[in-house]
Order: C-alpha cells, then structure tokens, then sequence
C-alpha cells in the first residue's frame, strides 16, 4: 500500500460471486499491463441472473475504456445486469466520453468497483453520477488487487512521482561484476527473459552514465523467446520506455546505442552548457538540468520531472552508484534483486555504494516480499523497511 493515500474506499459485505466475478475483471486488467500507458489497467464483467454476459478491458490509450468493449459485447443483455470494474468509472471527457454516462445509458442495475479513482477529475465523482441515477453501487471488492495492477498510475497522483522499482543481478556472494568490470552474464536466460517482462511494463528506464561508458545498453525491450511480448511488439501496441541516463557532466558517448534507437531519451545533467547539445538535440535526445549538490542531478527533481511526463512505473537499471544514491534519496519503492548460485570473489564490485554507513543502527532494512525461483537463480522482491 503506499503511504499518503487520500482516497478511502468502504469494505462491504460481498457474496463469492462478488470476488469471483471481480477476479475475473482483475484477470482481464492484466491483459493491458504492457500497452495503457498513461492510462491504468481496467478490467470489467458484465453478469445478468448469474451469467457472464459482456467482458472487456483497457487496451491502450485513446482507445474505449474497459467499460464500454463489455458494454458493446453485452448489448441488451446490459439491462439490469451487474457491472463488475477493477476502477471506477470515469466521469470526465478525455479522449474518449465519459463511462459513467454510458453505464448510465445501458441501464445497469448495479456496479461493483474494486477502488476508486485517485485521478482528482474523477475521485469519488463516478460513483457519485451513478448513484444519483439510482444504480447501486459497491466499492472495495479485492481492492489490494486492482491497487497492486496500477501502483505506478496511484503513485503519480497521489505523490507526485512513479512507482520506482530498481533491479540489480548479483552472486550468492553479492557481487555485481568482476573487479575488470566484466558482468555478461551474472544471471541465466530465464531471469533475462523476466527482466524483458519488467522493461515491458515500464515506462521508462533509468540507467547512469557509469553503466553507459562500461555496457552500452540499449534500454529497450527484447523479447527473446517470450512470446507474450512477441505479440505485443509485433502489434505495435507497446511503444518503448523513455530511455533516462544520469549523465552529471555530459559524457555519454554520442556512438551509444541507447542514442541511436527509436523512441524517447532524456539525458538529466547538472551541467548548465556544453558544446555537445546541439549534437544531442540533432539526435532528438531532450537534455534536461537538474542541479544538485557537488555537481551531482538532483535525483528528486528529476523523479519529479518524470511524473510532470506521465510516467507511472520507471525501471532503474544501473549500476552501485547511481542505485545507491536512489536508495538514499528515498526513492526506491520496490527493489528486485536476481541471485545466482555462484561466487565472484571478494575482488568484484558490490551490490550498492552507500557511503556513510559506519555502524550496524545505519543499516537500510527492507521488507521481504517475494521469494521465487527463476530459472537457476533467485527472484528476492523487497521493499524498503521506511516505505
């Protein structure tokens, strides 16, 4: 749950068919967890006298809302029927109409909304113009859930920020790459695979310009063999996450393949000018300040900055620096650590740089969340102690 949430929902007394039917529209939410940027995933059921009659859920942007492919795959039988949605409805004109009017219209009986809305133009007013038209309407069926889909889109209005989720690959002996800086490859096929899954619904990654002068990473989305994103990709559903690089002094090489690939890339630099903008502005690169102390980008500024772009989930892959630095701004919500079973030696480089820690009452705590196999190796989800 994250902290500083003002939107309350009411808990109320359900039938099975209640958690079963919202499942179901949980289920159909996921469908969406690559392609609704900057939208949340949504899922809906349509039931009339116990039966599935309509089902739908956001695909992407600008396109209907979950709402409205069930409604149209209901048809009549949305008269008097039960609508079952993981958010509630919308009631404001954005790129598409209003659902709560088109509810309205069908003449539903009831709806069932797993948690409300935290965008302010919605916020309570959906469910209030559904009463108002006599529906019944139930709020907070499995709302963990639907929460736990959007955490980035709650993240965004509720704190000015994304959900930040960083992952590091280590050894059982918490190394990151050999003291040379050799690191291809720590982890085995199957945790690369559920790495691309993690880019996948990200809607930006971040990495610093350490890891940019030692890997020159593409940051972008490779399927390799997975065939859910092969779809996806292949559909032109999903366009790439904004590639971020923490570049305090400019010295991203302008070669860098991160560069030369499609898509959004923003540098976030202290330096106030270089001689190398315009050569970034001709490659399209938006190069952005963000002063900080000791010449260094001021990392809450540019997390901020990013939300003002409506990213709602960002991927932090990078190296002890820059993921350190994060950690100690407070910035990390969720960490993803993948463990393989072997050792590099006392020699290779650690997990984090967290300077100032001298005494065991400095330790940063975190909460396990997850533990799971991935392939050979571990998948350890934690979440920071403070969070």
């Amino acid at each position: 749950m994250i902290k500083n949430r003002v939107i309350k929902s009411s808990v109320i007394e359900s039938s099975g068919i209640d958690f079963q039917l919202m499942a179901r529209a949980i289920q159909l939410a996921q469908r969406g967890i690559f392609t609704t940027h900057p939208n949340p995933r949504v899922g809906c059921v349509i039931s009339l006298q116990g039966e599935i009659v309509g089902e739908g859920w956001h695909m992407r942007a600008g396109e209907p809302h979950a709402e409205i492919h069930a409604l149209n795959a209901a048809g009549q039988k949305s008269v008097g029927a039960t609508v079952y949605v993981t958010l509630e409805p919308c009631s404001h004109h954005g790129r598409t109409p209003p659902c709560g009017n088109a509810l309205i219209k069908a003449g539903v009986r009831r709806v069932v909304i797993a948690m409300q809305d935290p965008d302010p133009r919605v916020a309570g007013e959906g469910i209030a113009r559904l009463k108002r038209a006599g529906i019944e309407v139930d709020v907070g069926i499995l709302q963990a859930e639907a929460e736990a889909l959007n955490l980035g889109f709650i993240s965004r209005l509720t704190r000015g920020r994304p959900f930040v989720r960083c992952k590091l690959a280590m050894s059982l002996d918490g190394r990151t790459a050999m003291a040379s800086g050799e690191s291809k490859w720590i982890t085995s096929l199957a945790a690369r695979q559920d790495v691309q899954r993690l880019r996948a619904r990200s809607d930006a990654i971040m990495t610093g310009i350490g890891t940019m002068l030692a890997d020159d990473p593409q940051l972008d989305v490779r399927p390799e063999g997975i065939d859910e994103l092969h779809v996806v990709l292949a559909g032109e559903a999903k366009r790439p996450p904004m590639r971020v690089i923490v570049d305090s002094s400019l010295r991203t090489p302008m070669a860098s393949r991160a560069l030369s690939l499609p898509g959004k890339k923003l540098i976030a630099t202290a330096v106030e000018y270089s001689e190398i903008l315009d050569t970034l502005r001709h490659k399209h690169v938006n190069v952005c300040r963000f002063a900080g102390s000791g010449k260094r980008v001021n990392l809450p500024l540019l997390v901020e900055y990013l939300a003002a772009l409506d990213i709602n989930e960002l991927m932090v892959e990078a190296g002890p620096v820059l993921s350190g630095a994060m950690l100690q701004a407070g910035l990390i919500d969720e960490l993803i650590i993948y463990m393989a079973p072997h050792l590099m030696g006392h020699q290779a480089q650690g997990l984090m740089a967290l300077p100032g820690l001298e005494k065991m009452s400095q330790r940063v705590s975190f909460k396990t969340k997850e533990i799971r196999a991935v392939g050979d190796d571990w998948r350890i989800t934690l979440q920071p102690a403070a969070v």
